[in-house]
């Protein structure tokens, strides 16, 4: 099969072949149908986060059932599936408090070093991302990454949510658990920030405010449910949120991973207000508040993939999709072939693109 497969940190990726292993007992081998670009595996390609080379990267991906394990039940050939890196053993204590995503006996159900590698090149191994490695023709999961869907609908919309949506309004709806009748912030309208505006907007927030550097973004954010919009380029955005909302926000989403927006959205917090940083910030980079808003009652905290229960969350999207409250449409600014995935990094860098997403042959 052909992958994107990355040798080097800050290097393009190189479409390569590869092959991919039998699946063991409990894997499923699919054909990848599309695969969102996302800036977490940029974040690996750059080196903010490690992963071991060469590899092929990619989370957020959708496709359909080619050949399944001995001990499957999920899913058989013929099913579509979305794939989600928040695999799940059910064993665990987190899982069985109805927390998968943070599943403490994930490692146990993924090949390790010892074992046949599910991806390599002439018996070379190529470090699969996370289970997944989305950025190739077939992928070899576990069987409790992936959550059967209805036929009908498109894979390349189903694909976001994998992690897009998933993360941006899981974050809203599970991880804050926004109420009705709040204010809420979005800071960054890229993908992941689109959804948490369109998660506020399913929670009943009244004030939704994205704020931004770039205009058309600011401008798509209103189509996704933004009551108002603020431009941080033309001024500090904290000031601008704190006279717009007479004191800040209940709510405020970090959807860039940044220290200076992390700190900000807890800056235009009003007491008792929620701040939850959805992006990656870099390793190594430590957060700063001032210790005595605590006093106030602010909160911080992070996310992990929208604190999901993706067997249940995708369904529910999905619905939510279909009875036109959850728009993946305008989601998708480009579609590209496995061939152009540079150039969906090289858009992503520059902020001008919701979701590029590559649609396999």
């Amino acid at each position: 099969m052909k992958a994107a497969v990355l040798r080097e940190l800050n290097k393009p990726f190189a479409i390569e072949d590869v092959q991919v292993d039998r699946p063991g007992p409990r894997e499923v081998l699919l054909r990848t149908a599309a695969a969102g670009i996302c800036h977490s595996d940029m974040h690996f390609q750059e080196g903010k986060y490690l992963w071991p080379m060469p590899c092929v990267l990619g989370h957020e991906g959708a496709g359909v059932v080619e050949a399944v394990g001995t001990e499957v039940s999920h899913v058989r050939p013929g099913d579509h599936v979305i794939t989600c890196v928040s695999v799940f053993c059910g064993r665990c204590e987190s899982c069985l408090r109805g927390r998968p995503h943070m599943c403490s006996g994930r490692s146990a159900l993924l090949r390790g070093n010892e074992q046949p590698p599910a991806l390599h090149q002439g018996g070379a191994r190529v470090h699969q991302m996370m289970g997944l490695s989305c950025y190739a023709e077939q992928m070899l999961v576990h069987e409790n990454a992936v959550v059967k869907i209805d036929p009908d609908v498109p894979l390349d919309k189903a694909a976001l949510l994998g992690c897009a949506v998933t993360t941006g309004v899981g974050a809203v709806l599970n991880t804050a658990k926004v109420e009705p009748g709040s204010t809420v912030a979005v800071v960054g309208c890229g993908g992941i920030g689109l959804n948490a505006v369109q998660g506020a907007r399913l929670a009943g927030a009244v004030r939704i405010v994205a704020v931004d550097r770039i205009a058309s973004k600011l401008e798509l954010a209103r189509v996704f449910g933004a009551t108002d919009a603020i431009d941080a380029s033309k001024g500090d955005p904290v000031a601008q949120i704190r006279e717009l909302t007479s004191g800040g926000v209940d709510y405020a989403f970090e959807a860039i991973g940044l220290k200076q927006t992390a700190e900000q959205c807890f800056a235009m917090l009003r007491p008792g207000g929620l701040a939850v940083v959805i992006g990656m910030i870099p390793l190594g980079t430590r957060i700063e508040i001032q210790g005595a808003e605590l006093l106030s009652e602010k909160r911080l905290t992070g996310t992990n993939m929208g604190s999901n229960r993706f067997r249940i969350d995708m369904p529910n999207y999905l619905r939510f999709w279909l009875q036109g409250r959850l728009n993946l449409d305008d989601l998708v600014s480009r579609r590209l072939r496995l061939e152009q995935i540079n150039q969906g990094f090289d858009a992503l860098r520059t902020g001008e693109v919701a979701r590029s997403v590559i649609v396999m042959n």
